[in-house]
């Protein structure tokens, strides 16, 4: 019986899978042909490189005669946003609804319902321009009719063809070529090993990102402390430094990062936040030791931590050969093939969602040549991703509203800001909302246009440090806060663990979290040149003109 039940299993992953490598496979034909046929990809490529070009003999933007000022919507509209948190937060608590929310069906009708209502408002409420940011930048003003479809389509291109897919299919990519490599394996799973993960993770986040560190290491995690009965603060520790705090050094880390990079700033700058790396990461794993040593793995019958010790096995990583290159792929695709940049050593920019197409090329290759045997050993199903990809489509639409509120007050916010402030604006912020447009409002409100071939950009240096550290590290807040935290939340869950709630996670990062990003900015963020800098609105090394 248990035979037939395994047997089942199988058949049913590698039909899911056959399933997604058919879809993927269309997607890329359908492309190719969209392509090759009508041209909308190199069109819309030629529209952003139009633009960039525009911007670039422009120190200020140009403002056409009748063109109307975007203007954001009333504070009340993020209301569908903070609805979808209460609901990510509560409904897993609540008798009533926790098995109804444990399906993805039911997520999506939740999370799609409050993004019709965000959208409603656009198409029968708002009245005046709104920002459009896909394929270019533009103010899309009312029209007459009685349905502003204008203001619908720019805030779906924002939220799902500027920011959802990208963010999906990298995760997607990342997730599904990671379930193919697997790192067999029992350790005892006593506080130095669970750090050494923690530690090789958080170091590895900064060349291969978060997702991909996290993907790689979450399973080996789970399967060397499945005999212990309280693991769950590993997960949560595991969240803090793989899935956050440690894709600080690199541009490629964390995606706040990639856009600053493509926004000028040095591929290379970003190894200056290695004191703040060091710094956060050691203490989170100093910490992590100190808890499990003194209180959790105290609480493990002696019978675990005896069986614990007698089923050790070396590690063993397989499936790396196939899936090893195919992740650098996708890190060089995301690199690369941005349409708003040449590729290296050419003049020639990539068409407009090749590197989405090419991230699902990579996937593909993983699911039809690598080994059927190591996901089924994985025990690798699609679930986890399509959790997180139900919530955050209406996650992107909801918070909308407070993307174009934080855009128009960002300017106001600044001015009272020092580094300090801007490194907790920031990550207050970027802890609810998607931190790669948190970075991009305060980077350009911080940004000198004089200067833009400087190093950072024209961003003073000591505040570049500050967004880009609040950006990254303050993901870690909430489950929301960084795509990777659900993502392993979801796994570890899969695997039997119970994770904390919402606001149960929140009190970990509020008790250990806050406290080392307050020594972290005291330490890093409040000496310029080693001359100590005051934290309100005075000098910094390179003060920003008003503009």
């Amino acid at each position: 019986m248990a035979t037939d039940i395994t047997s089942m299993t199988s058949s049913g992953h590698r039909s899911r899978g056959n399933s997604v490598l058919i879809a993927i496979v269309s997607v890329v034909v359908l492309y190719l042909l969209s392509a090759a046929i009508w041209g909308h990809p190199q069109y819309a490529t030629s529209l952003v490189v139009g633009a960039a070009s525009n911007h670039s003999e422009h120190s200020e933007p140009s403002h056409e005669e009748g063109h109307d000022e975007a203007t954001a919507p009333p504070v009340w509209t993020v209301l569908p946003f903070v609805l979808l948190l209460g609901a990510i937060a509560v409904f897993p608590l609540l008798h009533a609804t926790e098995h109804w929310w444990e399906s993805n069906a039911s997520r999506f009708k939740v999370a799609a319902g409050l993004a019709l209502i965000t959208l409603c408002y656009y198409a029968f409420i708002h009245d005046a321009a709104v920002e459009s940011h896909w394929p270019v930048h533009s103010s899309v003003a009312p029209s007459e009719s009685a349905i502003q479809t204008g203001f619908v389509g720019a805030m779906l291109g924002n939220a799902l063809l500027a920011e959802y897919i990208p963010f999906i299919v990298l995760l997607f990519s990342l997730y599904s070529i990671a379930g193919g490599i697997r790192i067999e394996g029992d350790l005892r799973a006593d506080p130095l090993t669970n750090a050494a993960f923690m530690g090789v993770g958080g170091l590895l986040a900064s060349f291969v990102g978060t997702t991909g560190a996290a993907m790689l290491l979450i399973r080996p995690l789970l399967e060397t402390n499945k005999e212990r009965k309280h693991v769950s603060h590993t997960i949560v520790f595991f969240i803090f430094v793989v899935c956050n705090c440690g894709g600080c050094l690199l541009p490629i880390g964390d995606p706040p990062l990639f856009l600053g990079y493509l926004e000028g700033v040095s591929f290379f700058w970003t190894l200056t936040l290695w004191r703040s790396w060091l710094l956060v990461n050691g203490l989170l794993l100093l910490v992590y030791c100190l808890i499990d040593q003194l209180y959790f793995y105290r609480q493990e019958t002696i019978r675990d931590i005896k069986r614990d010790i007698s089923q050790t096995r070396k590690l063993k990583i397989s499936g790396l050969a196939l899936n090893g290159p195919l992740l650098l792929g996708v890190v060089m695709a995301v690199a690369l093939l941005d349409p708003r940049k040449a590729v290296p050593g050419t003049d020639w920019h990539a068409w407009m969602f090749l590197r989405e197409v090419v991230q699902l090329a990579l996937v593909a290759l993983s699911l039809h040549f690598g080994s059927k045997k190591i996901r089924e050993a994985n025990n690798f199903n699609f679930a986890a991703i399509v959790e997180v990809a139900a919530l955050f489509i209406g996650i992107f639409v909801c918070m909308q509203p407070a993307l174009q509120i934080l855009t128009e007050q960002g300017d106001m916010l600044a001015k009272s800001l020092g580094p300090g402030g801007y490194f907790w604006a920031t990550g207050a912020l970027s802890s609810f909302l998607d931190n790669a447009p948190t970075y991009l409002v305060f980077f350009k409100t911080a940004q000198d246009p004089t200067m833009i071939h400087s190093v950072t950009a024209g961003v003073p240096e000591i505040i570049l440090k500050a967004i880009s550290l609040g950006a990254v590290f303050m993901g870690a807040m909430t489950y929301i806060g960084n795509g990777p935290n659900f993502m392993v939340k979801a796994i570890a869950e899969k695997s039997g663990v119970r994770m904390p709630s919402f606001f149960g996670y929140m009190g970990y990062s509020c008790l250990i979290l806050l406290p080392i990003m307050l020594l972290n900015q005291w330490q890093n963020l409040s000496h310029v040149d080693g001359v100590p800098h005051e934290t309100g609105n005075t000098q910094v090394a390179a003060p920003v003109e008003d503009h």
